[in-house]
């Protein structure tokens, strides 16, 4: 059975982009465009190792609290988190959380998740 990972990213270009890395990694995506949607994954999806998040998104949460919201209720669940906006600081990231800046470098990526699921 594959690792499950939700991405979640409000541009449908780059939500194919992620997804099509995810999947490169040998793993499985579930497609997610706000933290509304993530958390409603990570509810009713059993399993889901990954949580790969875009900061900037619409609703009332942006990636940075969907981490947090997500690393307080599934603490096992691995997060990566990547931006072309903002660099975050590290006492923002979740612990063992991860940052990647956009555009991000796609082997490296691919390389965390593989590491992540393992």
């Amino acid at each position: 059975m594959k690792t499950k990972v939700v991405v979640v990213e409000d541009e449908a270009l780059l939500l194919m982009m992620a997804v099509g890395i995810v999947e490169e990694a040998g793993l499985e995506a579930l497609e997610a465009r706000n933290a509304d949607e993530a958390l409603m994954l990570f509810e009713s999806v059993p399993g889901i190792r990954i949580l790969f998040t875009d900061i900037d998104m619409p609703g009332k949460m942006d990636g940075l609290k969907l981490a947090k919201a997500v690393r307080n209720r599934w603490p096992p669940v691995e997060i990566i988190i990547v931006s072309g906006m903002k660099q975050p600081d590290k006492d923002e990231l979740p612990e063992r959380g991860v940052f990647f800046p956009k555009p991000y470098d796609t082997r490296q990526l691919c390389d965390a998740l593989v590491r992540m699921a393992a």
